[in-house]
This record gives C-alpha cells, structure tokens and sequence, in this order.
C-alpha cells in the first residue's frame, strides 16, 4: 500500500473516531488495531443501523485483548461497585489515563469500585460483554451504567434512532438483573456531546426515556446535566476538552452525583479497598495527555 492510500485511510479513520467515545487511537494512527465496527453497521456521524438491543462483538484485536483483560478483572471478584460504558466511563479509571484514574481513586476507594468501560462500544457491544463472561459471578451490590452516546452518534435522529437507542438500553438493564439480580442499578443520563449541538433533542429524547425506566429503588436514574451544561446543551466552560469526552471537572460532577447514592447503599467508604487493580487500553503508550 503507498503512503498517500494509508494517509487517506488515517484521515477517514480519524474522522470516524473523533465522532465515537473513543479509548484508543483511530486505526493507522498511532495503533496498529482497528476499533472501528464494519462501516456497513455504522451510521453516518458514528450512530449505528443495527438493533441496538442484539449483541455484537468488537472484532479488532485490541478490544479482543481487552475483553481478556476484563474477564480477569471479573474473575478476580471482590467488586461493590461495577461501571459499565464507552470510553466516557474507561478513561476515568484507566492506568492510561493517570490523571482521571488519581480522581476515580480519590473518590471511590472504600467502595471496591471497577471500571469495565471500552473505548468506541455501542450498546449492542456491551450486551456482548455481559453476555460473554465479564458480568458472570461478580455479583455487585451497584452497577453504574452510562451507555448509548456512540448510538446517538453526531447526525440527529428522528424517533426510530431513539426507540431504538431505547430498546437497546432495556436489553442491557434486563441483561444486568439476570445476572446481579440484587444489584441497585444506576442509569446515568447521557451527557450533552457538543461537536454537533443538533443532537441535543435527540440526547433529551433518549434521557426522557432513561428516566421513565427507574422505579427510584432497583433501578435509580442520575441527571447531572444540569451541573455540566446549560439549558440549551451547550457545556460550561472546563467540562470537556473535545465537546465529548469530561475533563476532571466534569468527572468530580459526575462523582458528586453518584456518592450520595453509593453511600446510601453501602454506608461510607471503608478504609481498605478489595477491587481488582486497573486494567488500561492495550495498545495504550505509557504516558498520555488528558
């Protein structure tokens, strides 16, 4: 392959991710693996044209490895707490990601608090890893869920994209009752993604939605949007760095807003934490900036 067909398939690559909650590197740049799904599957701006609520699996190599990684990490039990997500909820307490990983710690040490977030999943990749072994005999007391941003993609979307979304999102919730039948699930509102303000109705529409599935005890649901961005969407000044993906200060408004419930379920924080170590992208290089 010459060098000008690898700079246009970087150039596409990294158009692609910068519209996904993206954990590595777009393919060709900086990263031998791909992590993008076929572009068959892919929606125009990153939202996808598959039922969201049947699983997929990711068929790069670097999110096989990282699968692995996961298992382990489930494995070795000792979780209260179990965070599921896109990149949004991976690089908070990722090794590759030191900064945000120091704010995770700082927050929910005490409560055996793991991550088991990867970059660029849709829904439907996640209901392949719940259904492929990395929710199996954790049994958490909590399970965080922030996931579908990736299905919203940057193009808005009429009702079909959010019924959609939606059915994936109750697919993912019943996945979670069937195997943590006694954990409190916590349904976190989508956060406003502002590369593309005209997705903000389409955001709103899938959190209205969200909110209408807690029952306020097994089920909880948690807006903190208003703390990361006004009325219109637009996010406050320091919240994000890319209009996606939160700084530290749009992570501690997450935090703010889960500890009172985490506290409500388990009690404080104790001193000692039992929560596997953290796993981190595969592919990562050993410093990243923030």
């Amino acid at each position: 392959m010459n060098r000008s067909v690898r700079f246009i398939e970087a150039l596409f690559a990294a158009a692609l991710c910068g519209n996904l909650a993206c954990a590595q590197p777009p393919p060709g740049v900086g990263s031998t693996n791909s992590t993008a799904a076929p572009a068959r599957a892919r929606g125009i701006g990153g939202g996808s044209n598959r039922p969201a609520d049947q699983p997929v699996p990711r068929t790069d190599r670097n999110s096989q490895i990282a699968h692995e990684q996961l298992l382990e990490k489930a494995r070795k039990g000792g979780i209260d707490v179990y965070f599921l997500g896109d990149s949004i909820t991976r690089r908070w307490g990722a090794t590759d990601y030191p900064e945000f990983l120091a704010n995770w710690t700082t927050n929910f040490f005490g409560w055996n608090a793991a991550n088991f977030g990867w970059g660029a999943d849709l829904i439907e990749n996640m209901l392949w890893r719940l259904e492929n072994g990395e929710l199996d005999g954790v049994h958490p007391k909590i399970i965080v869920v922030l996931a579908g941003i990736n299905n919203v993609g940057s193009v808005p979307g009429g009702e079909a994209k959010v019924e959609n979304i939606t059915r994936g999102l109750k697919a993912l919730v019943q996945v979670c009752q069937q195997k943590a039948a006694n954990a409190v699930i916590i349904l976190t509102a989508l956060f406003p993604r502002n590369d593309n303000m005209a997705v903000i109705p389409t955001i709103d529409r899938v959190n209205d939605q969200l909110a209408r599935m807690a029952d306020g005890k097994k089920i909880r649901y948690l807006n903190v949007n208003d703390k990361l961005a006004d009325r219109d969407g637009k996010l406050f000044e320091g919240i994000s760095k890319d209009r996606l993906h939160p700084s530290l200060k749009g992570y501690q408004v997450w935090a703010d807003g889960l500890k009172p419930i985490f506290t409500e379920i388990l009690g404080p924080p104790a001193r000692t934490d039992h929560a596997p170590p953290p796993t981190g992208d595969p592919s990562a290089r050993p410093s990243r900036s923030n």
